[in-house]
C-alpha cells in the first residue's frame, strides 16, 4: 500500500537520504513541507489532511489536532529522536494513532556532546575564541574539570553515559533521579536529594525527561543554591529550566556559568532574555546531530513508517495499548512472521 508521508523532522532532511530513498523506493510519496520554524497547529491542520504518516520533528500534535476529523487518514507518527512530550500520547491511543521513536540511539552522541559542553564551558574555549576572532590576545581563565563533582539531573541512559565519561576524569558523580539504577550505582554513581545535588555539585548536567512534575524543575530557588562556582549545562529540554531566572543569576554572577543546547521556544528570538548574558554558552539544540547517528535514527525513523504500512508493528513504539484500541486507523498483524 503507497502512503502520503509529511516529513517535518529537519534532520531526517539533513542526514537520512538513503533512508528516504528506501521509502521512496517502496512507493511512498514524500512531501517536504517549506518551514522556517517549528509548525504551528494551524500549519498543520493546513497540511496534514489525506496524509498517512508524519516523521515528525518537535512539533505539537495535541488532542485536538489529534481528533481533527479533517485528518482521520493519520495512522503514524514517527518522531526522529528520543522525545516525544510535544505529543499528546494520551491523545493519540485514544484516536489509534501509532507513536514511533528511536529510543537509545541518541544516547552516546548526545552524551559525547554534553560533556564536551561542560570542558568547552569550564575551560572558556569559547571565549578564547571569541576574543581572538575579534583580534585580542585575552586568554580566559576557567576551572578544573579533573577531581571535581559532576551532579547528574536525571541518570537513565543518557546521564549515565555522561557519568562513564566523567569516571575518566576523576570526578566525584551524584545523581537525583526517582528511578535509581544498579546499573548507574555500580558505575560509581551516587543517588541523593536534590538538595544536595544542587549544594554539592560543581557542575550540574540536565537529563531529565520532560513531565508535568519536571517542568521548571530549576528555577530561581534552585538556581541560588548551586556554588558561586558552579556550572549548569542542559542538553535534554528547554522547559526544564526558568530561562528567565538563569539569565538573571548569570548577570549577578551567582553561578559560574551555564551551557544551554535546548531552549523552551526554539529557534531562539532574536530578543531573548539570554542573549547578552555572561558566561553563558549558546548552541542549536545539535547535541545528536553527528552524521553517523542522524543516518542511524533517520534509518530508524523511516523503518517505522515501512513496517507500519506493511501492517507490522513498529520496532519502538512508546504506548503498545494503541494496538488494543478499536479506533486504531491501519491493521496490524499480530504475527510478524
Amino acid at each position: 500500500m503507497s502512503w502520503r508521508i509529511v516529513v517535518t523532522a529537519q534532520a531526517m532532511v539533513r542526514s537520512g537520504q538513503a533512508a528516504l530513498s528506501r521509502l521512496r523506493e517502496s512507493g511512498h510519496e514524500l512531501i517536504f513541507p517549506v518551514q522556517t520554524a517549528v509548525l504551528s497547529g494551524a500549519e498543520l491542520r493546513t497540511l496534514l489532511p489525506g496524509i498517512d504518516a508524519v516523521i515528525a520533528g518537535t512539533e505539537r500534535y495535541d488532542a485536538p489536532l489529534l481528533n481533527d476529523p479533517g485528518l482521520s487518514q493519520l495512522k503514524l507518527i514517527s518522531r526522529w529522536g528520543v522525545g516525544y512530550d510535544s505529543i499528546d500520547v494520551p491523545a493519540a491511543t485514544t484516536a489509534g494513532v501509532i507513536i514511533a521513536y528511536t529510543p537509545g540511539l541518541l544516547n552516546e552522541t548526545v552524551a559525547d556532546y554534553a560533556f564536551s559542553l561542560l570542558c568547552a564551558l569550564a575551560r572558556r574555549i569559547h571565549t578564547g575564541h571569541q576574543e581572538l576572532s575579534l583580534g585580542r590576545w585575552i586568554p580566559s581563565w576557567g576551572h578544573n574539570i579533573h577531581g571535581k563533582t559532576l551532579g547528574l539531573l536525571g541518570c537513565g541512559r543518557i546521564g549515565l553515559a555522561m557519568a562513564r565519561r566523567a569516571s575518566g576524569f576523576g570526578m566525584r558523580l551524584l545523581a537525583h533521579d526517582p528511578r535509581p539504577s544498579d546499573e548507574a550505582r555500580q558505575a560509581g554513581v551516587h543517588f541523593v536529594s536534590l538538595d544536595q545535588l544542587l549544594r554539592e555539585s560543581d557542575f550540574i548536567s540536565v537529563h531529565a525527561a520532560l513531565t508535568p512534575e519536571t517542568r521548571g524543575l530549576i528555577g530561581e530557588p534552585e538556581l541560588r543554591r548551586m556554588k558561586p562556582s558552579a556550572y549548569l549545562i542542559n542538553t535534554a529540554r528547554g522547559a526544564l529550566l526558568d530561562e528567565a531566572a538563569l539569565g538573571m543569576v548569570l548577570r549577578e554572577g551567582v553561578i559560574a556559568g551555564a551551557a544551554l543546547d535546548a531552549f523552551q521556544k526554539e529557534p531562539l528570538s532574536a530578543d531573548h532574555a539570554l542573549l547578552g548574558a555572561p558566561n553563558l554558552l549558546l548552541t542549536p539544540h545539535q547535541a545528536s546531530f553527528t552524521r553517523e547517528t542522524g543516518a542511524m535514527v533517520s534509518d530508524a525513523a523511516g523503518q517505522a513508517v515501512l513496517e507500519t504500512a506493511a501492517g507490522r508493528r513498529p520496532r519502538w513504539v512508546v504506548e503498545e495499548a494503541v494496538f488494543r484500541s478499536p479506533a486504531l486507523r491501519t491493521p496490524i498483524h499480530t504475527h510478524t512472521g
